[in-house]
């Protein structure tokens, strides 16, 4: 180490140390405003009134390189200028292009254990930011880290990580209302994480998740769309990172009801695992002006040099995911209740028990992200059907084709309402997933008995008892199961917002015949009137399915008085053929 790096060391860091020393010099009275007040902590506070922040020029260009000063707790800072338009006497750095380091554990070091940096980066020079980098270096599994996580700003709202200065946490899940969140993750944006310190990272241009990505199709400022892909290697924990993406998950807002107070409202996901693809051709090189000469302070500088990141980008990542992903498994998953308002995806069903509720239980759903009662998961675990779908003849929604099986927990009301919550701080020491679980609850259970891809037998219980009181076999009523297969490769945003209200109007048709064929039947249909008038796309699909269940059930239960095994077996047969006409006289 020369002279001149010893010399700006000592400079640095012995001041620090002795200002962590004297925690409490200075008064509450003296303290920035917002210090640890119960108000949201947006901003770095500024140091207690009366202090004086040092400056120091490293390049001898007459201006300040680097501010050292204290936030709140008397926590030593450090702000490099890398855009060069510091001015003596400022108070701290700017969020254009600057360097932030923060020495929450007070030892005088930077970036080391327990302590955290951020790095905004203006890569077009119009001084707003255009990437932000957050280094974390709090051991695994702690409530706050560790974390090395870019995020970059294509729609420029500007908007990054959200940081919680009376904590030094990230808490990126903070929100107001049910999902309108503080973390940039509405509009257009993109976010590459790894829960690990750099040191643990070979190649700090690929991350763990690589990428994430928010599509903001019709410009609203809204998400209609996610994308997240997992670099997930064999020998982990060995090797963090190896260039592959072996886990995608897509997940759409198909009826684009996102609004304000509304922010996500996410109906649909379909998640592929396997092999997956090789993505390190997908090179996103931007310019990093960094003030070199204080590398010498940072344990780890390397993240400071990054010049570029590999991923799979907006224009690339659906189609590397469809035509070089190799995959084992597809998984899908529907909002039924139309409840979920998480701001990555409805979160999936495993193929496990029908009833058992609870986060790891064994049960549908065991992920403690799931929603307890009311999503319809499938699953196609040899990946037949690509990840492709079909509409159905026996209830008129979208299936995975391919799928062995399925089953829907039925909550009519979203009783067990999954807005956020599950997971708020997800190094808390124990999960919680914060949703009223209820029993018993109605269950359907779908099968592909011939493995052609399509549904063909459907069990119901649906008294909650656990015990499937009507199984239905097409095959049986003479209806063929199979159906129109749809692309998903060849589909775009707008495609599946034409496939939802396409298939929502289809329902309603479908609901609207049967509430004819029931007045001719003699059924009295007053007593489901609430569903008689749907006033989105959404209602159309929910009541559209629902008033067609109650009037089958009930043109069941009138032939079943007067014990007409024919007639029962027209109505099976017009129900789940998806045609009620048949019940025409």
């Amino acid at each position: 180490m020369n002279r001149f790096i010893l010399t700006l060391y000592f400079s640095l860091a012995i001041p620090f140390i002795g200002l962590a020393q004297q925690e409490g010099k200075y008064s509450s009275k003296s303290d920035y405003w917002n210090n640890n007040t119960p108000l949201v902590s947006y901003r770095l506070p500024l140091p207690p009134i009366g202090y004086e922040p040092t400056s120091i020029d490293l390049d001898n260009d007459g201006d300040p390189d680097i501010i050292k000063s204290i936030t709140i707790h008397n926590t030593p800072i450090m702000w490099i200028d890398d855009d060069d338009d510091m001015k003596e006497g400022d108070f701290e750095g700017d969020t254009d292009s600057d360097c932030l380091l923060i020495d929450i554990n007070k030892d005088g070091n930077y970036c080391d254990i327990n302590d955290a940096a951020f790095d905004w980066v203006d890569t077009d020079g119009d001084g707003v930011a255009d990437m932000q980098v957050y280094i974390d270096n709090a051991p695994k599994g702690t409530r706050r880290g560790p974390h090395y996580m870019w995020m970059i700003d294509a729609d420029k709202d500007n908007v990054f990580n959200y940081f919680d200065w009376n904590t030094f946490r990230l808490r990126a899940w903070l929100h107001e209302g049910q999902s309108n969140f503080i973390e940039d993750y509405s509009g257009q944006s993109t976010f590459l994480k790894a829960h690990a310190t750099t040191d643990r990272l070979h190649d700090l241009r690929l991350n763990w998740e690589n990428p994430f990505l928010f599509f903001d199709y019709d410009e609203d400022g809204l998400t209609e769309m996610t994308f997240r892909g997992t670099d997930r290697p064999t020998n982990f924990p060995n090797q963090y990172t190896e260039g592959k993406i072996s886990y995608v998950a897509i997940s759409l807002d198909l009826d684009n009801d996102n609004a304000p107070s509304n922010e996500y409202d996410f109906d649909m996901s379909i998640k592929f695992e396997g092999e997956g693809f090789d993505y390190m051709d997908q090179v996103h090189k931007f310019e990093n002006k960094r003030v070199k000469e204080a590398d010498t302070f940072i344990k780890d500088p390397r993240w400071r040099a990054v010049s570029e990141l590999i991923y799979p980008g907006f224009e690339t990542a659906l189609d590397l995911t469809y035509n070089r992903g190799k995959w084992d498994k597809v998984v899908f998953v529907y909002d039924e209740d139309d409840d979920c308002e998480r701001w990555e995806r409805v979160e999936f069903y495993d193929p496990m028990d029908l009833f058992k509720t609870s986060a790891r239980n064994g049960g549908l759903d065991n992920h403690i992200q799931s929603d307890a009662v009311g999503d319809r998961g499938e699953w196609d675990l040899d990946n037949s059907g690509h990840g492709n779908l079909y509409i159905s003849k026996f209830d008129g929604k979208i299936h995975l084709y391919g799928a062995e099986w399925g089953a829907w927990r039925i909550d009519q009301l979203a009783f067990s309402y999954q807005a956020w919550g599950g997971v708020e701080d997800f190094y808390e020491p124990r999960h919680s997933r914060k949703q009223n679980e209820f029993s018993p609850f109605s269950t359907f259970k779908y099968e592909d008995t011939d493995n052609n891809g399509f549904i063909d037998k459907i069990e119901m219980d649906i008294d909650g008892d656990t015990h499937f009181e009507k199984t239905v076999s097409l095959k049986e009523l003479g209806i063929d199961d199979r159906c129109e297969i749809i692309n998903i490769s060849e589909m775009e945003y707008k495609d599946y917002r034409t496939l939802h209200k396409s298939m929502s109007d289809a329902i309603w048709e479908q609901a609207e015949i049967a509430l004819e064929i029931a007045s001719k039947k003699g059924l009295n249909t007053s007593w489901y009137a609430f569903m008689k008038d749907p006033k989105s796309e959404n209602q159309k699909y929910n009541y559209g399915y629902w008033l067609q269940f109650y009037i089958y059930m009930d043109l069941l239960d009138q032939a079943k008085r007067v014990k007409n095994e024919i007639q029962i077996k027209d109505i099976d047969k017009a129900y789940f053929g998806g045609n009620w006409n048949a019940l025409i006289d």
